[in-house]
């Protein structure tokens, strides 16, 4: 009898042992998902995922990543899955991943677990979002320290290009465009957030949302007094009616990026810093222009 107690004793003192060892993490979308350890293949489906995982030490895991996922350049020779809506499920299957990284937006998701894949949500919106997003995968990746690094060494790159913006544009308004329907990165954004962070104001209303859909002719009456674009759609834009008249054109206060540099603005993730370092850079040009 009393062996019988012991052994069931022994029991009960493993059951939290095994509990310890499972990853249990709730995604963005509410969803919770069991690991019985930390996964190692992996696929991405949004750049800014794709990069986050190997900032966090863990790109020889990825065994594939969605199309546009081209840094670091190590990931290029990856298989390439798709988009947001069209990722290839047969060949995303075929990978034996044993977890898919995807935005709430990519179509597959329903399609990937019916397979009985799992899929973990990820939602970046926003430098906290961000930050986040970077715990999370530290907790998935068993490498916490890691997340700890890389949101310290974001956090250092903002101060440092705050630092570096010149004083004489504090306050400045700026249109930062994101398509040329025309979309714009709204103040609630992460690409706001970082252009709050260097002192400039957003001529995009925060009641619009973080990356609206504008009326060319809003962004003629807005006239920001600094425009920020990839360089060729800020090449057009004396061509789009009404734009000529803008003033940050006239006067060249505009900063225009090449398609490298461009990505590296639009995507929230470990190299947001060095984006604004990249938007300190150009404004600081500007004033030496004048």
């Amino acid at each position: 009898m009393n062996c019988r107690r012991w052994v069931w004793a022994l029991l009960l003192l493993c059951l939290p042992l095994q509990a310890w060892a499972e990853i249990r993490l709730r995604d963005d979308r509410g969803a919770t998902l069991v690991f019985a350890s930390s996964p190692k293949r992996i696929v991405t489906l949004l750049p800014s995922l794709t990069e986050s995982i190997c900032a966090l030490g863990a790109c020889d895991r990825l065994v594939g990543t969605d199309r546009f996922s081209n840094a670091p350049q190590r990931v290029q020779s990856l298989p390439k899955l798709g988009g947001l809506e069209d990722a290839q499920v047969e060949r995303i299957v075929s990978l034996k991943p044993d977890v898919v990284l995807a935005a709430p937006s990519t179509r597959v998701i329903d399609r990937l677990e019916s397979l009985g894949l799992k899929v973990m949500v990820v939602d970046v919106k926003s430098h906290a979002d961000v930050k986040r997003s970077l715990h999370l995968l530290g907790q998935l990746l068993e490498s916490p320290e890691a997340a700890d690094a890389v949101w310290a060494g974001i956090e250092t790159a903002l101060a440092d290009a705050a630092a570096r913006t010149p004083a004489s544009l504090r306050g400045q308004r700026v249109y930062f465009e994101v398509d040329a329907t025309p979309y714009a990165a709204g103040a609630t954004s992460f690409i706001g957030e970082t252009l709050t962070r260097l002192g400039l104001r957003n001529a995009i209303p925060a009641e619009l949302g973080p990356f609206p859909r504008l009326n060319p002719e809003f962004v003629v009456k807005a006239q920001p007094d600094i425009i920020i674009a990839a360089r060729r759609n800020l090449d057009d834009m004396p061509k789009r009616p009404g734009w000529g008249s803008l003033t940050a054109l006239q006067r060249r206060q505009s900063c225009g990026f090449g398609l490298a540099h461009y990505e590296l603005l639009i995507r929230p993730g470990p190299r947001m810093g060095e984006a604004a370092q990249l938007l300190a850079m150009c404004l600081a040009g500007l004033v030496e222009k004048h």
